[in-house]
């Protein structure tokens, strides 16, 4: 004998298949029946999009040896990252959806993108060496993206376990271009970048802790002297960006260790 399945079974079961975080909406239409219009957050999610975009517009320029291009579009890539997880606090539109859209898209930017550019600029000379540096970069990237997918939630907002993914790229990205900008062939120096590149990928996967500066007051009022500091800290990497934008990421690639070591020192002392 043919059974009706239970439509609201069915519903169920079909509404399994969709992402757990769909925003959905319920309403009635012109003959009181109750319908639900399913859907993602938009604006937050074009800020992730222009994201993933910035990364494979860093890999399209990197392939065609364009590396000072795709080089600032790593670092545009960057500025897109911070804004839209901001983006979606501020408007209320966090969503699980937003939060994986927005890991894939990073491995794109932070990940492959910064890998192929030193690649192509610097340890393809190395040959078989050079993709295997590449490689455990990409690796560390997609690693220290799931890791901290996981920990959301269960860690100390203050700090980041492991060197985030976007300060990882600026290393190699600003690496690229600031020699390039010079004129200075990737291949003259393939063996300083490929400690560099695999140094930013082991430090993805370390347990070392960075600052994360979440816990600074960005709503709050602040003296006037400190928009003249911002406005001085724009003016001095404005001056010059790739150079600049290199020494502030590779000081803060080296602070974690170096916190790490005076801990370390503090603990034996006592």
């Amino acid at each position: 004998m043919n059974e009706r399945p239970d439509e609201s079974q069915s519903g169920a079961d079909a509404d399994s298949l969709l992402p757990v975080d769909e925003h959905i909406e319920e309403g009635h239409d012109a003959e009181g029946r109750k319908v639900r219009h399913r859907g993602i957050y938009l604006l937050p999610n074009l800020f992730t999009t222009a994201n993933l975009f910035a990364g494979f517009y860093a890999i399209v320029n990197a392939m065609n040896g364009n590396f000072y291009v795709a080089a600032a579009a790593v670092f545009v890539a960057m500025v897109l990252d911070g804004i839209d997880g901001r983006v979606a606090r501020l408007t209320n539109t966090q969503s699980a959806f937003g939060a994986e859209y927005d890991s894939l898209s990073d491995m794109v930017a932070f990940g492959v993108a910064p890998a192929l550019l030193a690649f192509e600029w610097a340890l393809g000379s190395l040959g078989k060496v050079g993709w295997m540096v590449a490689f455990i970069y990409v690796a560390g990237a997609a690693l220290r993206l799931a890791r901290f997918n996981t920990q959301i939630g269960s860690t100390d907002k203050r700090y980041f376990i492991g060197l985030a993914s976007p300060a990882a790229a600026g290393v190699v990205a600003g690496t690229v271009w600031a020699f390039s900008d010079f004129g200075i062939k990737g291949s003259n120096m393939a063996f300083v970048v490929a400690v560099l590149v695999a140094a930013a990928g082991m430090l993805m996967v370390s347990n070392i802790k960075y600052n994360s500066f979440k816990d600074l007051d960005l709503k709050g009022r602040v003296p006037f002297v400190a928009i003249l500091v911002v406005v001085l800290l724009f003016a001095v990497v404005f001056s010059d960006p790739p150079r600049i934008l290199l020494i502030i990421f590779l000081v803060y690639a080296v602070s974690g260790p170096v916190q790490y070591l005076l801990r370390l020192r503090r603990h034996k002392a006592a």
